[in-house]
């Protein structure tokens, strides 16, 4: 049978966001146009990332909520007043965690564009009981208020900053989807596990480890392994040394010393 394709559009709900995909709700819809869509939350402004795509309907986890309209003038200036009242919101809760002595730290808060939700986003070292801040918020603003604690590596695309490269961070900057790092990731590329070289400035695993990855094992399939006994031409030795991306690596071999051998892709194994 067939698999069966349905058309759906990428939306984000910030700047440099997750891309969510969308029912486009029989809508034309061009890149970059705001839109007014369902959520979970209730009804959300966000833009369009992507247009109109095929993905298979087989791989929905769940069904896809809809885009609702094109956004209009008043929805725009609706979505400012909103933008403005965050940031009064964010200022308003940072004082109230400082009156109560609660150990966290508020990152942002976002109204749903119906305002019949107000979501702060913070970080802490462990569980806090922010019961009585939810309740100073709620009778404050008279809506449904909700904490939701965020990991470092969320905070830090909030945020933004600079990478050890010198850059900045990538998941700030084009990074839509915070994608799990292995510690054998950098294992794969060769790089010394030291914390201050493969760790970002959010203490997790640096995220270009991820992208780069498929190349690293791609340029070491010919490659031994450090420190394996390998025989060459000159006799056997350790392999002491790997440079993967000029596809060669030094053998130490007794009483002949160090060999750098150049692997021929076109005979790999």
């Amino acid at each position: 049978m067939e698999d069966k394709n349905i058309y759906v559009v990428g939306i984000s709900f910030k700047d440099k966001g997750k891309v969510y995909n969308f029912n486009p709700n029989g809508l034309k819809l061009y890149k970059n146009v705001t839109v007014i869509v369902e959520t979970e939350r209730g009804l959300q402004f966000a833009k369009v990332i992507k247009t109109q795509f095929p993905i298979k309907e087989e791989n929905l986890k769940k069904p896809l909520s809809k885009v609702v309209r094109i956004s209009t003038k008043e929805d725009y200036l609706n979505h400012l007043k909103n933008v403005k009242n965050n940031q009064e919101a964010l200022q308003k809760c940072r004082e109230l965690v400082k009156k109560l002595k609660l150990n966290m730290n508020i990152i942002d808060a976002n109204y749903t564009f119906d305002r019949e939700q107000l979501v702060f986003q913070f970080t802490a070292d462990s569980r806090i009981d922010f019961r009585s801040l939810a309740k100073e918020l709620a009778s404050i603003y008279k809506t449904r208020i909700e904490l939701r604690q965020i990991g470092a590596r969320d905070k830090a695309k909030e945020i933004g900053g600079i990478g050890i490269c010198g850059r900045q961070l990538c998941c700030f900057k084009f990074l839509n989807d915070l994608d799990s790092v292995s510690i054998n990731m950098a294992k794969n590329q060769n790089i010394s596990l030291n914390p201050n070289k493969i760790n970002g400035c959010c203490g997790r695993l640096l995220c270009c480890l991820k992208y780069e990855d498929d190349t690293y094992k791609e340029c070491r399939k010919c490659l031994p392994q450090l420190g394996d006994i390998v025989t060459i031409a000159e006799g056997q030795g350790k392999v002491i040394n790997i440079d993967i991306i000029k596809g060669k690596y030094t053998v130490n071999i007794k009483d002949v010393g160090n060999i750098e051998v150049k692997v021929n892709e076109f005979k790999c194994d």
